[in-house]
């Protein structure tokens, strides 16, 4: 049996790093994905998807290093489920609506850094992950085709 999970979104605040009895590092970070449709009646819908996911080892502690709140990352892992209730965790939320949450953890080598978002102690690029610079502005002159 196999289980993949791949999200690409954006943390909803910074990553929180500690370490494991073991001396392991571990962070946890929130990501958030959002998928927006229309409805039947032609309204636009905006759903937002949180997802708790853990990074440990030398992951974690590049993740802690370079990523900040709204970088963009695409983590491949598994999900956890609750075990209390076999599904994801539940909660409620201080104005009484109902929640969830996803828990996953990232495989080693798991994330990807899709924004150039560094923080701002860091003064250099991520070596642990992939950075994708945004493209340079063309001159359509300039274009060979």
């Amino acid at each position: 049996m196999y289980q993949k999970l791949i999200i690409a979104g954006n943390l909803g605040k910074d990553p929180e790093m500690r370490y494991a009895p073991s001396g392991d590092a571990v962070t946890s970070m929130n990501v958030a994905t959002n998928r927006k449709y229309t409805d039947k009646s032609g309204q636009q819908v905006k759903e937002t998807t949180w997802y708790r996911v853990s990074v440990w080892g030398k992951g974690a502690e590049t993740c802690n290093q370079y990523l900040k709140k709204g970088s963009a990352v695409l983590i491949e892992g598994r999900l956890n489920a609750d075990k209390a209730t076999g599904g994801p965790r539940v909660f409620q939320r201080q104005d009484g609506t109902w929640g969830s949450s996803y828990e996953v953890t990232a495989d080693p080598g798991g994330v990807k850094f899709l924004s150039t978002g560094q923080r701002e102690d860091s003064g250099e690029a991520a070596s642990g992950g992939q950075v994708i610079h945004d493209a340079p502005p063309t001159d359509e002159e300039n274009i060979p085709f």
